[in-house]
């Protein structure tokens, strides 16, 4: 691989990740990879705020848009298609910058990735029936199976009190007992770290002023296209923040108010929780604190020639 260290750049949703990992390719000769759970999916380009053709425009963008919804892209799927990338992008002497809101992915770049079993159907069926009571259920259960590893779960993260539940069910193991022998993707020298992590009301007002440009940008479009499939409720496209909410909303048991008011909600918990991973796992990540763009570009660029011999 390259010297040229990978760059991470992480955040909570709508910091603007994008804009800075776009100025960052440029300033660094770099291509810009994904690192966000949602944006991998095809189907939902606006409600994931994938970069737009315009903002990609002349740097090569990899792992957007790559799955159909029907599709379950796990942690260790990510990073190794990550870890191509990455690879061939070195390989051609770029620097490849990875940008998402997805903590666990940053983990299994820079700390490892647990080698887990494949879980059989009849264990992610019998993880999927105890999720559908609810969260108190499916915690209680994550508890029983991995207290050390639910414990480190945040809020109502249904995927990751899941994922213990079915690790546990199949092996009879703690999820967090795979954890030990994890050996990081990327060497300690070879890449950067930083997070944006922007006043958090003022994030919160832009998430919620974000999902109303959504709403006139072609959202509506994608639910519709979504509801025609039938997909399962369960699938993680179908979980993006937004779309429960307005499928709700197209069959007539949510109002339009009450489907934006409780999107917004979603989303503002969602970056409360990242906040939260990011300042955990990441603390001694450099900050940009910024949501006005050129303020974030301008702090980046100083991070730069702080790191210019």
């Amino acid at each position: 691989m390259s010297r040229k260290p990978v760059w991470l750049i992480a955040g909570p949703t709508a910091s603007g990740k994008t804009a800075l990992a776009i100025h960052a390719a440029r300033r660094l000769g770099g291509e810009v990879v994904n690192a966000d759970s949602m944006q991998i999916y095809a189907d939902i380009p606006v409600l994931s705020a994938v970069p737009s053709a315009d903002e990609q425009a002349g740097i090569p963008h990899h792992l957007f848009g790559v799955l159909d919804a029907s599709e379950r892209a796990s942690v260790g799927w990510w990073a190794r298609a990550a870890m191509a990338v990455i690879e061939d992008i070195s390989a051609r002497g770029n620097t490849p910058v990875v940008v998402g809101g997805t903590g666990l992915y940053f983990n299994a770049l820079t700390e490892g990735l647990a080698e887990v079993p494949e879980i059989p159907a009849d264990a992610a069926e019998a993880a999927g029936a105890i999720a559908e009571q609810g969260v108190a259920p499916l915690r209680a259960q994550a508890e029983k199976h991995d207290p050390d590893g639910a414990s480190r779960v945040l809020g109502d993260d249904i995927q990751r009190l899941r994922r213990i539940v079915e690790v546990g069910l199949a092996t009879g193991r703690a999820l967090s007992s795979f954890h030990g022998d994890t050996v990081p993707l990327l060497a300690a020298d070879n890449w950067r770290g930083v997070v944006i992590e922007p006043e958090r009301e003022a994030l919160y007002a832009r998430i919620d002023a974000r999902f109303d440009h959504m709403l006139a940008s072609g959202a509506p479009e994608e639910i519709d296209a979504l509801a025609k499939r039938g997909l399962d409720p369960d699938l993680p496209a179908m979980k993006a923040l937004g779309v429960p909410q307005l499928i709700a909303l197209r069959n007539g048991e949510m109002t339009q108010a009450e489907a934006e008011e409780y999107a917004k909600r979603e989303s503002r918990r969602y970056a409360k929780r990242q906040f939260t991973w990011f300042r955990n796992r990441c603390a001694d990540w450099p900050r940009i604190n910024s949501l006005d763009p050129a303020t974030a570009r301008a702090q980046f660029d100083a991070l730069l020639e702080g790191e210019t011999p």
